[in-house]
């Protein structure tokens, strides 16, 4: 039975692009970096040659891993959030209005401005990281 959350893993196709997106506009702080080739990565993964570039980054105990497939290369997914299997990651800022404005001005890619679904609900609002994967800010509602 598990009894913790470790960690959440993108695979990304080029980590220097997304360890400086996630660190520099998200905030998040790098805790390993390390590139993995041997037979114990080839049996985790179960590809042989397997060759990894990984980093993990964190913010407030939440800890994401974006790991490069050095070797064997693998292909683009469609990651868009009706697709069966599509995941995203949603973050808490304190002011989603001025963290939007700030990301775009910045060369971010969203889905469409900030907004509540429901009353009372979250304003929020989806966006791109470097590779299309989709995450999500969050302002609790006042």
């Amino acid at each position: 039975m598990p009894t913790t959350h470790s960690h959440t893993s993108f695979t990304v196709s080029n980590l220097e692009r997304s360890v400086d997106f996630y660190t520099r506009l998200l905030g998040f702080k790098v805790e390993t970096r390390l590139q993995i080739k041997s037979p114990g990565i080839e049996q985790i993964t179960g590809f042989a040659g397997a060759h990894l570039d990984a980093c993990i980054v964190s913010i407030e105990g939440f800890r994401l891993e974006l790991i490069q497939y050095l070797s064997p290369p693998g292909v683009k997914l469609d990651t868009r959030t009706n697709n069966v299997g599509a995941a995203h990651v949603g973050l808490w800022v304190d002011d989603v209005e001025a963290k939007y404005r700030e990301m775009l001005a910045a060369g971010v890619r969203f889905r469409g401005a900030p907004t509540s679904s429901l009353p009372g609900r979250p304003k929020v609002t989806y966006f791109l990281d470097p590779d299309g994967i989709t995450l999500e800010l969050m302002q609790r509602p006042s």
